[in-house]
């Protein structure tokens, strides 16, 4: 079942609305893009919603970075074709998207003003490149993944009973 989430930056001159089925924040990401753009806990939680559901107010004030990913045996650098959408006034991580799932959008749930239920445990994902000063608060039935989980958003949602 899709609900509609409210979401704005913190300067409020950025608002939008998006449909999301999955609306349960459960899925830290400890990648040092996450972490950096948006994690001040040293993750960032993003919620899966419908692109072509999202409608912006103020999208003038909305600023779009694309992550440069070092290549860790070369060091060659590559941009992400993925976007990870900001205010440009107070900075505040919106979404993110990847043309790779174009019907998807990850709001972060920061971002979210709409109240989200609580979820009954954790996935800890990307721990693999976690900051070393990151201490996870990992409950008994949180599971963890140096890299990316075994399942999807939708999936999680689904075998757990929020659809």
């Amino acid at each position: 079942m899709a609900i509609t989430l409210s979401g704005s930056c913190h300067c409020k001159l950025v608002k939008f609305t998006v449909q999301s089925s999955e609306l349960v924040p459960f899925n830290r990401c400890y990648c040092t893009v996450c972490r950096k753009t948006a994690g001040a806990g040293g993750f960032a939680i993003n919620i899966g919603a419908d692109f072509e559901t999202l409608e912006v107010e103020g999208r003038e004030h909305i600023r779009v970075y694309r992550a440069r990913i070092p290549d860790p045996e070369t060091g060659e650098i590559t941009v992400s074709k993925g976007e990870r959408s900001f205010c440009q006034l107070c900075g505040s991580a919106l979404w993110a998207w990847d043309p790779d799932w174009p019907d998807l959008v990850h709001p972060h749930a920061s971002a979210i003003d709409t109240d989200l239920p609580v979820p009954p445990f954790n996935w800890h994902m990307m721990l693999g490149s976690k900051a070393s000063w990151a201490v996870p608060c990992i409950g008994r039935s949180d599971r963890k993944f140096d890299e990316y989980p075994d399942q999807s958003l939708a999936d999680w949602h689904r075998e757990n009973g929020f659809d």
